[in-house]
């Protein structure tokens, strides 16, 4: 075996990380945010053919559900997404009818290894501080690397081409909310506005989480927790069921756009 070479070690990172960036600047669809809603969109989309790619700010990908419930990882599933558990190869322990429990860590790793051999792209590190607005629609994203808004330095962004966001941030429903404030758009709400998250119920949080998942404005769709920070939902702690459905929801839809032609 040849002496290991350092520069050789460097240019194979350097190359072929470049290389993936600049094979996905344009994406038919991109996902901001790696927790449990974004992953498993990833996952579907990839699965159909769309070529996807996560973006998250954080140097692990998984959101949320590393910690499930105040750091005892396990998380719950309730029976309507063990579907989705099942379908990914995530084991879940049922604890009572309809309630299962499942080790946070083996449904993190578990989902985001299929998302990627299925095909999608992550980039983590990379923070999404803008959307590429043109024609009253959203049809891309701006990036920075994350230890510059970090550090606050004046670094100008990057961009990236798609046919469809998805915000996946979580509770601050970050792309959303900028789309909003930068912009004055009314997003596509029973309010007609950004309305922000209702306080802890898990039966409503699990049902407006899948039922507020949806395009919310022209080529902008929300998903998971921050599907419910714009639509008005309730969140619902460290049961997942609801976010897996809505990450597959948004992948169904987007999905079925793309092979529309919109």
């Amino acid at each position: 075996m040849p002496e290991l070479n350092d520069v050789t070690i460097t240019r194979a990172i350097i190359d072929s990380y470049f290389r993936k960036l600049s094979d996905h600047l344009e994406l038919d669809a991109a996902i901001v945010g790696g927790g449990p809603s974004g992953i498993v969109a990833g996952y579907y989309l990839a699965r159909s053919g769309a070529k996807v790619a996560l973006f998250d700010r954080k140097l692990s990908i998984g959101g949320g559900m590393w910690g499930g419930g105040m750091m005892f990882n396990q998380i719950v599933v309730q029976e309507e997404g063990k579907e989705v558990l099942d379908e990914l190869g995530i084991p879940g322990e049922t604890f009572e009818p309809g309630y299962y429990a499942v080790d946070a860590i083996d449904a993190v790793a578990t989902s985001l290894h299929r998302a990627v051999r299925a095909g999608l792209k992550v980039f983590n590190l990379v923070t999404v501080e803008d959307v590429l607005f043109k024609e009253d629609r959203v049809n891309g994203l701006v990036i920075n690397w994350s230890p510059v808004e970090m550090t606050n330095l004046h670094v100008d962004p990057l961009s990236v081409r798609a046919k469809f966001i998805l915000d996946a941030t979580g509770h601050p429903a970050n792309i959303s909310s900028t789309l909003a404030r930068k912009m004055g758009v009314k997003l596509d709400t029973s309010t007609g506005g950004l309305v922000g998250e209702k306080s802890m119920d898990a039966e409503k949080g699990e049902l407006h989480t899948v039922e507020n998942t949806r395009e919310v404005f022209p080529g902008l769709f929300v998903s998971g927790m921050a599907a419910n920070e714009v639509c008005g939902g309730y969140r619902m702690g460290p049961v997942f069921g609801g976010m897996l459905l809505s990450g597959r929801k948004a992948a169904r839809e987007i999905a079925g756009r793309l092979k529309g032609g919109d």
